[in-house]
């Protein structure tokens, strides 16, 4: 997937380990030919356009709306026309958005360093067989993990962890839950 960007995007810079990241992310998903999959936290596109390859449907919510046009040009670019992206603020409940109305199989989370706690009712209400969480910070990684596994009834079932920046305190977490 060829992914285009603004200087002012988020991405991921270290393209070795985001290559090694979505590839585990799609193995981890165990994502079949008919499954539809949520990403929350989609950004322009970087797990999105890969999912597409291998599900019916591929629903992308991110926040920031400069990101969602980009992911949906990324989508075009690499004829992923399975993908919608929506635009919705993540970090507080959401009312009744069309996106959560769908059937979901599985969910692909994303989030910042703040984590993802405001939106894990509304993904556990999915009934998604599977969650897998992508983090930049263990700490809210771990918060969200007890409130999946204590709130909502999943099972941590593989978790791990990828060196983002070696010599640094930079890692990325990935948690899968069932």
């Amino acid at each position: 997937a060829r992914l285009f960007f603004r200087p002012s995007d988020f991405i991921q810079i270290h393209a070795g380990i985001n290559r090694r990241m979505i590839d585990q992310a799609l193995e981890l998903l165990e994502v079949r030919g008919s499954d539809t999959v949520l990403e929350l936290f989609a950004g322009l596109g970087n797990f999105s356009v890969p999912l597409a390859r291998r599900a019916a449907r591929v629903i992308t919510v991110e926040g920031e709306a400069g990101l969602v046009e980009r992911a949906r040009d990324n989508a075009k670019a690499n004829a992923a026309d399975n993908i919608t992206a929506h635009v919705d603020n993540l970090f507080e409940p959401p009312a009744q958005p069309a996106w959560l109305a769908e059937r979901v199989d599985k969910v692909l989370i994303d989030p910042p360093r703040s984590g993802a706690l405001e939106i894990l009712d509304a993904v556990a209400a999915t009934g998604a067989t599977r969650i897998v969480y992508c983090s930049c910070h263990p700490a809210t990684l771990a918060r969200d993990a007890h409130e999946l596994v204590h709130k909502h009834g999943y099972r941590l079932t593989h978790a791990g962890v990828m060196d983002m920046f070696p010599h640094t305190a930079h890692i990325e977490s990935m948690a899968v839950f069932d």
